[in-house]
């Protein structure tokens, strides 16, 4: 049994099954809070300049209880709109933010001159071709 556990421990870390179970959390917990500003703040506003007001609720009657709600299909689309937008945004500034120190790092690797293999900076002969490098 502990053999199983730490398998399934090294499973997780190993293909970052956890990272993502955890970015599936924040990106529903994300989403009800766009869908909420959304139905809350800025739907009001929408309905209001609209005319009829409740649009959510139109629909096309078929007959009897069937129908077409064309009002609550573009409802949502808008709200899918408005949640890629904001989680497009989002990542943009949180991504930025973590690739800015990156792009300063200077490089682990330099050159062959005779086969143009990359090699560690410390490397004094080339692993590819065995010619001397110098070293820095």
């Amino acid at each position: 049994m502990k053999k199983t556990v730490i398998e399934f421990r090294a499973f997780l870390l190993k293909q970052n099954a956890f990272a993502l179970a955890i970015g599936v959390i924040i990106g529903a917990a994300i989403g009800k809070v766009v869908s909420g500003i959304v139905d809350d703040i800025l739907m009001p506003v929408i309905g209001i300049v609209l005319p009829g007001g409740e649009w959510r609720t139109a629909q096309f009657t078929l007959s009897g209880n069937n129908a077409i709600k064309y009002g609550d299909l573009i409802g949502r689309i808008v709200d899918f709109v408005f949640v890629a937008v904001v989680v497009f945004f989002l990542t943009r500034f949180f991504l930025e933010r973590q690739a800015a120190p990156a792009a300063s790092a200077a490089p682990a690797t330099k050159t062959c001159p005779e086969c143009l293999e990359a090699v560690p900076l410390a490397a004094r002969r080339c692993r590819a071709c065995a010619s001397p490098l110098a070293i820095g």
